[in-house]
């Protein structure tokens, strides 16, 4: 079922076009230098053709919350997925939706060097300009009143959240927001997840934070548990 998400308006760049690419549960959010939406539609549909091949073969890939053993035949962003997620200790879904963000992101990479392809709420980006992602957590007093500034970089981040309280991801936790600033969206999808399920009180931000942090590739992590916020890495937190 569509929802409307209303962010949306509020995260418009004045130099990029901004458009959305819709198919089925799919539903991104695409800011480039030119309109492309005709090349990155195709890619959705290229994406969501071999992940629903995968799974009607395997059905098992979409219902676990437990790693799978790698598939050496499996497609690429599948076999992405399966090995992630087994790093992670979680199951493969949870970092689909940075996965098509940033095998989408990648495709495009030719045709924008700047680009924001946002999935629910998870980004792959690529920016010549400093860009501030506004955290969004619920009922906590942090909840649209921060955000993370990016510098300009030459290679993408990937910007996701994982939430307890926000939209309909699954997660075993309470944090009103879990925030990884990372090299890749689909890792970061993933151990959004995975430090997600770790908060169920506030005590647990220092433990979720010390088992991210040891991971390659994580830049930054941002928890919010209602009036309490922890972060670690090189962010430039700012007010909103």
């Amino acid at each position: 079922m569509y929802e409307e998400r209303c962010y949306r308006g509020k995260m418009r760049p004045q130099d990029l076009i901004c458009y959305e690419v819709q198919h089925k549960e799919t539903d991104l959010f695409c800011c480039t230098k030119t309109d492309i939406s005709r090349f990155i539609r195709e890619r959705v549909f290229f994406y969501r053709h071999q992940l629903e091949e995968y799974i009607s073969m395997k059905p098992l890939f979409m219902e676990t919350l437990e790693p799978l053993e790698n598939d050496p035949i499996a497609p690429a962003l599948v076999r992405e997925m399966i090995e992630t997620s087994a790093l992670l200790n979680v199951g493969p879904m949870a970092t689909v939706a940075g996965a098509v963000a940033e095998f989408v992101g990648k495709d495009i990479m030719p045709l924008s060097d700047t680009f924001i392809i946002e999935n629910g709420g998870d980004i792959y980006l690529k920016t010549d300009v400093e860009r501030v992602i506004q955290i969004y957590a619920k009922d906590s007093p942090f909840s649209e009143k921060i955000g993370i500034k990016l510098k300009p970089c030459s290679f993408p981040y990937g910007v996701c959240t994982s939430s307890a309280t926000v939209g309909p991801s699954l997660s075993f936790g309470k944090a009103d927001a879990v925030c990884i600033i990372a090299t890749s969206a689909l890792f970061a999808d993933g151990l959004a997840t995975c430090l997600g399920n770790i908060v169920k009180k506030k005590d647990d931000i220092a433990l979720a934070i010390e088992k991210g942090r040891q991971l390659s590739g994580v830049m930054g992590i941002l928890i919010v548990f209602g009036e309490h916020l922890g972060v670690w890495g090189d962010l430039d937190i700012v007010k909103i």
